[in-house]
Formats: C-alpha cells, sequence, structure tokens
C-alpha cells in the first residue's frame, strides 16, 4: 500500500494541535502536490523535502506525490513539517519501515543537506505529546529546551539520514541529555544601591508580596527605573510549572530559552514608541507580544505617558484576566499574560510639579493634559501609587545604613509573607477571588464605617475598593500575617491610591 501516515504539531499561540501528514503515491505524471490550508513556507516543503531525500541517498518517488496535512481546517506555516513529509514519502515508497511511525512525532525544519534545523515552539509540543505518551524526534539544535520537560521520550538527530537508520533499526538516535540548571541563585541588580526612598522602598516590598500593580511618580533621576528594575530580584523564583509557562511563551516567540536561567522572572521594558501590536501581540500570524513574554514576571513602562493612549488601554483587559485572545480572520489564538506591571513617569511636562529645588515651569493645563494621557480605568486597576521625590546629595555618598537593606533581605521578608498568602488562599493576594476577600479581610464596624468614609472621600470605585483592601491584606501579611486588618492597614493602603 503506498500510503504512510506520520505524526506531528502544529503551532497555535502556546498550544500544538496534532497535525496527521498523511502520504500517498499514485500513478501519473510525476509532481508533489501538499493540500491542508498551507502557509507559503509549507508549500516550498516540496522542494526542500525533494532535494534533502535526494541527498541523503535515497530515491525520491517518480510519482504523484499527495500529502494531506489533517486537520484540513487548522492553518499551518513554517517548516516544522518537513521531517514528517519526509519520512511519510519515504514510509510510502517502502525505503523505510512504518512501525516506529504510529507512535512517534517528528519536528524539525530540512536543510537542502539533509541536515535538521531548529524550529520555534518545541516546548509546546513536547508537553502535549507528554500528555498523550508519544516519543518525540526533534533536531538537536533544539535539544536544550528539550531537556527542560522531564517524563517525556525525546530523542534527537542532526540529519535525516539518522532518522532513517533509527527507523531501520541501523542505529540509535541520541538523548537531549539533563538540562543545565546551573545557578538558579536570584541575581542581578540589588536593591542596596537604593539610597533612601524609604516609601518607594515599601512600596516596592508590597508590590512583591502581593503580585500588586505599582507606579513611581517623581521627577527626573530620583530613582524610579532603579527601583523598578531591583523587584525582580526580590520575588521568588518560579515553580517548575511556571517556568514550562514562562518559556512555552519564549520557544513560541522564537526566543532562545537559557536552561541556567530559566526559573528567574522575566522582566520586559519595551520602549514608549512601541505600537498595540507590540504590547499585547499580532501579525498576520499571531505571535506573543511584550505582555506574554512579561507572563509570570514583570512588565516594566517607564515614561508612562509617552505611550500613546490607545496603547495602553489594550493593557486594561489583561490585566483583569491574565491572558489575551488575539483574533484574525483565518484563527484565533490565545496567550497568557499573567504579569505584574510596574510603570514611572514625571509629574508634570518638564518633570520639577512639586520639586523643592527645581522650578515648574507647566501651567496647570498642560499638567492635567498630561497626567490626562493615562485613562482613569487603567489607573483604576493600578493597586499602589507612590511618589519618588529627590534625594538630597548628601545622602547619595553616605554610607549605607539600616534602612538601605539589600535583595536578599528583602526577598526573605517577601518569601516569609507570601508563605502566610499560600498558607491562607492559596494564591497571591493580587489573585484571590472576592468571595476570598470579604473572607480573609473581614473588617470589625468601626473600621468598617471609617473605611467606607475614607473610600467615599477619594471617590473610589468598587475595583479600587477590592484593591485597596487586597493591598491592606499584603500589608498585614508583612507585619506577620495578621488574622483581622485593623485600622494601620487600611491606612496604609489608603495611602498609595491618591494619585
Amino acid at each position: 500500500m503506498s500510503l504512510a501516515v506520520t505524526l506531528s504539531r502544529a503551532q497555535e499561540g502556546v498550544a500544538a494541535p496534532q497535525v496527521m501528514v498523511e502520504v500517498h503515491l499514485s500513478g501519473g505524471l510525476p509532481g508533489t502536490n501538499i493540500v491542508g490550508l498551507p502557509e507559503a513556507a509549507v508549500r516550498e516543503a516540496r522542494d526542500r523535502v525533494r532535494v534533502a531525500i535526494q541527498n541523503t541517498a535515497f530515491e525520491y518517488p517518480n510519482r504523484k506525490v499527495t500529502v494531506n496535512l489533517a486537520p484540513a481546517e487548522l492553518p499551518k506555516d513554517g517548516g516544522r513539517f518537513d521531517l514528517a513529509i519526509a519520512l511519510g514519502i519515504l514510509a510510502a515508497g517502502g525505503q523505510v519501515p512504518r512501525e516506529k511511525l504510529d507512535d512517534c512525532e517528528f519536528l524539525g525544519e530540512l536543510a537542502l543537506s539533509g541536515a535538521l534545523r531548529a524550529v520555534s515552539g518545541v516546548l509546546p509540543a513536547l508537553l502535549r505529546a507528554r500528555a498523550r505518551g508519544r516519543r518525540v524526534v526533534v533536531p538537536r539544535a533544539n535539544a536544550a529546551e528539550a531537556a527542560l520537560v522531564s517524563d517525556v521520550d525525546v530523542l534527537v538527530a542532526d540529519t535525516l539520514a539518522e532518522v532513517c537508520g533509527w527507523l531501520r533499526g541501523a542505529q540509535e538516535l541520541g538523548l537531549p541529555g539533563d538540562p543545565m540548571f546551573a545557578d538558579q541563585e536570584v541575581t542581578g541588580p540589588d536593591l542596596a544601591d537604593v539610597r533612601g526612598q524609604l516609601q518607594a522602598r515599601r512600596a516596592l516590598e508590597i508590590a512583591a508580596t502581593g503580585g500588586h500593580h505599582l507606579l513611581f511618580v517623581g521627577p527626573p533621576g530620583t530613582g524610579k527605573t532603579m527601583l523598578a528594575e531591583r523587584l525582580p530580584g526580590i520575588l521568588p523564583l518560579l515553580t517548575e510549572s511556571e517556568a514550562l509557562e514562562t518559556c512555552a511563551v519564549q520557544s513560541v516567540a522564537g526566543k532562545t530559552v537559557d536552561p541556567a536561567l530559566w526559573r528567574r522572572r522575566p522582566f520586559r521594558a519595551p520602549h514608549h514608541t512601541s505600537s498595540a501590536v507590540a504590547l499585547v501581540g499580532g501579525g498576520a500570524v499571531p505571535r506573543p507580544g511584550e505582555i506574554s513574554l512579561a507572563h509570570n514576571g514583570v512588565l516594566f513602562l517607564d515614561e508612562l505617558p509617552e505611550f500613546g493612549r490607545h496603547v495602553l488601554d489594550v493593557l486594561r483587559e489583561p490585566m483583569e484576566s491574565g491572558h489575551i485572545v488575539i483574533s484574525r480572520a483565518a484563527r484565533q489564538s490565545t496567550f497568557p499574560a499573567q504579569f505584574q506591571l510596574v510603570a514611572a513617569m514625571n509629574p508634570c511636562p518638564c518633570g520639577y510639579a512639586g520639586d523643592p529645588r527645581q522650578r515648574c515651569r507647566c501651567t496647570p493645563d498642560q499638567v492635567q493634559r498630561y497626567r490626562a494621557r493615562i485613562s482613569g480605568p487603567l489607573l483604576d486597576r493600578i493597586d499602589l501609587s507612590v511618589e519618588v521625590p529627590t534625594v538630597p546629595l548628601s545622602e547619595l555618598g553616605a554610607p549605607r545604613g539600616e534602612h538601605d537593606e539589600d535583595s536578599a533581605t528583602v526577598r526573605a521578608r517577601v518569601m516569609k509573607a507570601r508563605h502566610h498568602a499560600l498558607m491562607r488562599a492559596g494564591r497571591p493576594n493580587a489573585d484571590i477571588s472576592t468571595r476570598e476577600l470579604e473572607r480573609d479581610c473581614a473588617l470589625g464596624p468601626a473600621e468598617r464605617r471609617w473605611f467606607d468614609a475614607a473610600l467615599e472621600r477619594l471617590g473610589l470605585s468598587a475595583r479600587a475598593y477590592h484593591r485597596t483592601l487586597r493591598v491592606a491584606r499584603t500589608i498585614a501579611d508583612l507585619d506577620g500575617g495578621a488574622a483581622l486588618l485593623d485600622r494601620t492597614h487600611l491606612a496604609e493602603a489608603l495611602s498609595y491610591r491618591r494619585f
């Protein structure tokens, strides 16, 4: 029978749907047709595969070759199907046995010499193959990425000839090896570099503990960017499942996954000229944007009002839902976007409003227009807004004091407080549900009346009410995990909602 079936995986967001590569040889004029909604790169595979088979000392069938990529309604793109197509053609012609093809999946792009080249999106494909209990053959260039997934049978190869020799039983394929988890300590910029700014440091610690969004407001050169860059250093390492999710997004985006750093939280800082598509993702073939590349990590937006208003407003839904859905005419892709937003801005266009050492040159209308570039609904989703004033020059050169703690000391407190939250709710405070919030933030009658009156004076929304309670719960966790909130916790939480 001149029909063979091989298995591969497509790329659709961070999913990897299975694709059956059906190859049929028939009479008629020699030629190769690929059907099943292939994109241009997949249609061009017929020439790559033909030359690769010939250069591997196999015979390309002098018959009509029909390749069907099922399911037909799923768009296929890239060179990831080259290896599966080549093996299907050789198996249909009887040049390699079909026995090992039944329960094995193949990923890899072919060079004209028959060598295997790396493809993107290998990690999501391996995770789906593990769920099905299948063996996977990938290019050796993807070996480091493949080694991250445990409990999956992965083989690596350099050439098409090696894979064919393995199918014939003439040789064995290599293993991806052990992942090089060399250094999983949290390293990077240290919080000890920051002098002064006690309130900003306190807000940073609260944000790290509860997973809250944070906005720094202050004149130029006061340390807003320095503080933001040091947030990953006081966050705990990613768990294995979180690290796999984060690496899967990077793999789909075509970025190299470094096994030595795979459990460190990502930090993304796009320029203020970035477009909405650059932030949320998109394109004819949907690709993840900055918010997805910051999944389980930090998204830092410096000079916040300089971003286009419509660009900032696309963040509103992902900040609530934790994912982004990108719809196109032919497909719809969903990417995770559980990021922690940290933003920085000046108080006015010239940057010196409220600075005692510099005279502000902006009119009240200019200041109002500048701040109006950030929509109210976006500000309503930011839990902590803190002023970062100018530090006296005498403090910058002074020896480090007891308040100038390093990242390791602060991270120890953060880990202890997060443990309180995880033992109570099983997730960071920013993610607990409203029902859990009412249970874990029970207020006495006097505190409730005082809190409601303060919210009325500030004119906060229902969303801000719940977010402020979550911040107060985080403050209580940092202060020893108090079971009930008191007025001190509520007052500090409200002090961060006055921007």
